[in-house]
């Protein structure tokens, strides 16, 4: 089967979707797969483009047996809604041209958080006379709307009219939340298209081990129970009610707070930390893929961390997967919903309003104080991890993909050649 992939984030690029994206991508070419992937040069989160890298028309390269072709964008800095709005809007457009000369494939699939990449993919669909299907692992503009990056009305209900209409024209919709699915069949999308496939972590990446000694005592971290937060630091995040919990424990030495990654509030955190004096929180950028385990492992809980919002309800964040990879509790602070569900069924963490700053210390002081529950709750997340796997995933997928995908689907998949692989 020949699969054409389309997603504006991908490796070395590090958040959940480009790790979402690959990671399937290559255990589809191993099963014997052609698959291309068009992305843009990576640049994500910051804005800055990775090094060895340039912002070309077009560029190509081959990564893991994945063909991945890069297309030319406008790199903006995550600073404003309109300007990342012009950075996707530049994405729809070249990735439709890139698709529109490559050649034919089986299924084309697109995936979300912003929409204009799906919006490309269904018109590459259409130029390519395939079926589309959307990959929704975001209810976009629902979040930006719920974090007050965008509040033009009008705007904003231009872009919902645009996003009903392409989940309406979608040959299927693959969606990571059973919420997502209840979300859209009550806005009055057909049920039988919609396939819920939850999100998954690579097993081969994430896994308990001991603790890298020096590092702990490098960052301070030596003989304290240790709070992680590692992801993106973004206004969904909600991440100053982490600050003010370190505030309220900042006399106690037995805890300390590890935040790792980048984002559009990652600034202003370090800020409002230093202006307060909270030696208790460390605060490190984004780290490699190869190395962050390191500092998963530098964790005694993980600590999840959402606004407090309705829509926020409906999310799964993909760490909550790596912590169970890991074989960590999780301290989950967010709106009760399906994140919750999910931690609470597996008996894998503890569950705690969102943005409640003296309750998320009293439930890191209890765990800090029952080193038992810890490990009960250590155990419960590693047997979880067990049935969350990437592999799962990408199994799962192929099987939405294959009967959509036709006669197509039976053709013996011809890799494509270096020399074939030039784009013109």
């Amino acid at each position: 089967m020949r699969i054409l992939f389309l997603a504006d984030n991908y490796p070395p690029e590090s958040n959940a979707a480009a790790s979402r994206v690959h990671e399937r991508a290559a255990l589809w070419v191993q099963e014997g797969h052609e698959v291309t992937v068009i992305t843009s040069a990576p640049n994500f989160p910051e804005g800055k483009l990775y090094a060895g890298y340039r912002n070309r028309l077009v560029q190509r390269e081959r990564i893991d047996g994945v063909d991945v072709i890069r297309v030319v964008t406008l790199i903006m800095p995550n600073k404003g809604v309109y300007l990342r709005i012009a950075d996707f809007l530049s994405y729809m457009v070249f990735s439709t041209l890139a698709g529109a000369f490559l050649r034919r494939p089986d299924v084309v699939v697109a995936t979300s958080p912003q929409f204009f990449c799906a919006v490309a993919g269904w018109m590459v669909s259409k130029l390519k006379r395939r079926p589309f299907v959307f990959e929704l692992s975001d209810l976009w503009p629902a979040s930006i709307r719920a974090v007050g990056a965008l509040k033009n009305r009008r705007v904003l209900r231009w872009v919902e009219r645009m996003e009903l209409g392409l989940y309406r024209k979608s040959t299927q919709i693959v969606a990571l939340t059973g919420a997502f699915r209840e979300d859209l069949v009550s806005r009055g999308i057909d049920p039988a298209k919609i396939t819920v496939i939850r999100n998954g972590v690579d097993g081969s990446r994430y896994s308990p081990g001991p603790k890298n000694v020096e590092l702990a005592r490098k960052l301070g971290l030596e003989g304290k129970l240790v709070v992680g937060y590692i992801g993106t630091h973004g206004m969904a995040h909600a991440l100053e009610g982490v600050l003010e919990a370190a505030e309220l424990l900042r006399d106690d030495r037995r805890v300390a707070f590890l935040l790792v990654g980048t984002g559009a509030k990652r600034e202003e955190l370090l800020r409002k930390r230093d202006e307060r004096g909270l030696s208790n929180v460390v605060m490190l950028p984004s780290q490699p893929k190869e190395s962050i385990v390191e500092y998963w492992r530098l964790c005694n809980v993980s600590l999840v961390h959402l606004k407090d919002d309705p829509v926020f309800k409906t999310v799964v964040p993909s760490k909550i997967f790596e912590a169970m990879a890991m074989g960590l509790p999780i301290l989950f602070a967010g709106p009760e919903g399906e994140a919750s569900s999910i931690i609470e069924q597996e008996g894998c963490g503890v569950c705690v309003p969102s943005e409640r700053p003296q309750v998320l210390a009293d439930a890191v002081l209890h765990l800090l104080e029952d080193p038992e529950l810890v490990s009960q709750l250590s155990a419960a997340s590693a047997r979880a991890a067990k049935d969350q796997t990437r592999q799962q995933q990408a199994t799962e997928f192929l099987a939405v993909l294959r009967p959509i995908a036709g006669r197509q689907s039976a053709e013996p998949s011809k890799q494509v050649s270096s020399k074939e692989s030039t784009l013109v």
